[in-house]
């Protein structure tokens, strides 16, 4: 017997990364499910006409525009129910040969931004003893990459900050997950493919569908973390029984630059 979708009915969602990928689909499942949601991506063009969705144009990458942007929802509707920190960028780098405004701009989006979106909407979430925040890592953190070091640094320090705060927050009756997708073909990452990056094993590939069912249907729960695909939070495992393994897998894994 399959168990019943969890229902978001007038809830006040937000969504980053809205565009495409993960995120539209989310909010487009939000919708389905009863939300009422502002999709949020530096490109809103294809979020024109989708019902029951406002799109806002914001680049995360100036993280005191998303601030006001979440601050104006809140002012406009009362609240914010859910956020869902969805949006990412990434491009690989050589550590050998980079300079630091490379990073900044990466962290900038991947984790500040995420940081400054849950720490905006949780002293109103705190005060109603209602709502939930959903951060989008990457499995990439347990198993990282040549020439990912930018990319998975920021996942990284997300699930960190996600799970202390997660930790923190649940006794007023709020919720914070870490989501953790698996591979998805997204345009983020078809653009690793098409660089060269070797296609992960089918045991750990999701559709936006897959990854958005199962987000939507952990939010509230007991778990901190939300993982789309079991087997790749297994990964470590390999790096602990079989280290030489692990380590072949990952070099064979390894983006050319």
């Amino acid at each position: 017997m399959s168990r019943p979708q969890t229902r978001y009915d007038g809830q006040i969602a937000v969504v980053t990364g809205a565009g495409s990928g993960i995120g539209n689909q989310l909010a487009r499942d939000l919708v389905e499910r009863g939300a009422q949601v502002v999709g949020v991506d530096v490109r809103t063009g294809p979020l024109s006409g989708a019902a029951g969705i406002t799109a806002i144009h914001c680049d995360l990458a100036d993280v005191g525009s998303y601030e006001r942007v979440l601050a104006g929802i809140e002012a406009e509707h009362g609240r914010v129910d859910l956020l869902a920190n969805v949006a990412g960028v990434d491009e690989p780098v050589s550590a050998i040969d980079v300079e630091l405004a490379f990073y900044r701009k990466i962290v900038e989006v991947n984790f500040f931004a995420a940081v400054a979106g849950t720490i905006c909407v949780l002293p109103g979430m705190a005060r109603r003893g209602f709502g939930s925040v959903l951060n989008c890592s990457s499995d990439s953190v347990r198993s990282p990459i040549a020439h990912e070091s930018a990319y998975v640094a920021s996942k990284g320090a997300l699930s960190a900050f996600t799970e202390s705060v997660a930790l923190e927050v649940r006794p007023s009756g709020v919720h914070v997950h870490i989501l953790y997708p698996g591979f998805v073909e997204t345009p983020l990452a078809i653009r690793s493919l098409e660089r060269g990056m070797k296609r992960p094993p089918k045991a750990v590939r999701r559709t936006t569908a897959q990854v958005s069912a199962a987000a939507l249907d952990g939010i509230g729960g007991r778990a901190i973390e939300i993982n789309a695909a079991r087997a790749a939070a297994m990964t470590p495992l390999l790096r602990i029984l079989a280290p030489p393994m692990y380590r072949r897998v990952m070099a064979g894994r390894s983006m050319p630059m």
